[in-house]
């Protein structure tokens, strides 16, 4: 006897509607699962977390629609800008100047990256118009996914701090080459300025909050203290403000939030304490974002077709990056066995490529199944798999101190 669908909804109504109740239960088992992975499997709670939300996506939870809008997609977006505004303060231009062989390594793996999964997908009869969106995808590493391994496993030391970078900037090309591309797939035209004008929009709306933003954390920094609560607090309203503002204009949110926490970095050199001070905010943001990128992708349908064009990607991807960074690595300063782990922990793929997916299948509605069949997929594996390379790598470089972390209590967030 199949049970009435209703019947659940008829006695469970609580007052912000049946659908907070089931993400509120996911995100309960997903904090649990979490602690579970980094306390007794010593592995990052982010892998708990995108392990949830695959079995839930898989399992046919779909409170969320494709391709995302409204709360879910402001709420990936916050969670996103919040941790690239962290990884653009811990860049300093200072540091390309006295080694500019990192920048030359990151253009390398993110150009590669391009050429090659474009090439591999066109190989296998997939059309341009399509290949080249999932190029630009799979150009950007994660530093969502890695800034999270390397909090859970408290890693540090050159190779956590280089992949960390070029993780950073291979994002920074992505979200303004495929937003830009997006921009063209939706007002396709065939004059040349017409192409360079959507890259000049996203760019200059970008900067624009991207300064807004830095002077206003700037002079906050300098009337409060930085360890001060409602610091922490003035700071998330302002790049939840910034995400809002600059996603309205036609910009990049987590963009505009990855230069202002750059620019922020150049004008304030003291270290700043407020990603900590943020607390259960700003985790329980990164929880929800990794399980709604995993619950989102692990809804795609596969076959066979789909599975070799994800094989390619993936393959050419990691090839890509792994070359790139090994062709920079002369005079970078860095071993070759430190540049094979780089090239490892760059391997994750998460919430900024499934934002760029997003935008694409908005701007290319006709395209936009062609694409998002091989990029969700892409996404939910790299995920996965990436974060599983990137705590191997840092591991294996000897910048981990997992196990003694598992024998401290816990502390506020967790770590």
């Amino acid at each position: 006897m199949t049970p009435d669908p209703t019947f659940w909804a008829q006695w469970l109504k609580p007052s912000a509607g049946l659908d907070t109740l089931q993400w509120s239960l996911l995100l309960a088992l997903a904090a649990l699962v979490g602690y579970v992975f980094q306390r007794h499997l010593q592995m990052p709670k982010v892998l708990g977390y995108a392990v949830v939300g695959t079995l839930a996506g898989l399992l046919g939870f779909s409170a969320t629609s494709w391709p995302l809008q409204g709360p879910a997609l402001f709420a990936l977006e916050l969670g996103v800008s919040i941790i690239l505004f962290e990884c653009g303060g811990r860049i300093t231009l200072r540091w390309f100047r006295h080694n500019p062989m990192v920048l030359v390594q990151s253009l390398l793996e993110a150009g590669l990256t391009y050429f090659a999964v474009f090439y591999a997908l066109v190989w296998l009869q997939l059309p341009p118009t399509t290949a080249t969106p999932l190029a630009l995808i799979a150009m950007a590493a994660s530093p969502v996914v890695l800034t999270r391994v390397v909090n859970d496993t408290r890693a540090a030391g050159p190779v956590t701090d280089r992949a960390i970078a070029m993780a950073t900037l291979s994002t920074l090309y992505a979200l303004t080459l495929g937003s830009a591309k997006a921009e063209i797939f939706a007002r396709p035209s065939a004059s040349l300025w017409q192409d360079i004008t959507p890259v000049l929009v996203v760019l200059g709306v970008s900067v624009a909050v991207a300064a807004l933003l830095c002077l206003a954390m700037r002079l906050a920094l300098q009337l409060m203290s930085p360890t001060s609560e409602n610091t922490s607090i003035l700071m998330l309203a302002l790049i939840a403000a910034a995400t809002a503002i600059a996603a309205h204009l036609g910009g990049s949110a987590p963009l505009a939030a990855l230069l202002g926490g750059m620019l922020l970095k150049q004008l304030h050199q003291r270290p700043w304490a407020w990603p900590r001070q943020l607390g259960t905010a700003s985790s329980l943001l990164t929880l929800l974002m990794f399980v709604l990128v995993s619950t989102v992708a692990a809804q795609a349908s596969w076959s066979g077709a789909v599975a070799l064009a994800v094989l390619a990607l993936v393959v050419a991807r990691l090839l890509a990056k792994a070359v790139g960074v090994g062709l920079g690595n002369i005079s970078s300063g860095a071993s070759w066995r430190q540049a094979v782990w780089v090239s490892c922990a760059m391997a994750p793929m998460s919430a900024v490529a499934l934002l760029i997916t997003s935008q694409f299948a908005q701007a290319a509605p006709e395209q936009a199944q062609a694409i998002s069949a091989t990029a969700l997929p892409a996404i939910l594996l790299l995920e996965l798999l990436g974060a599983i390379l990137a705590t191997l790598a840092l591991r294996r470089a000897g910048e981990t101190s997992l196990k003694a972390q598992a024998a401290l209590p816990p502390t506020q967030d967790g770590a």
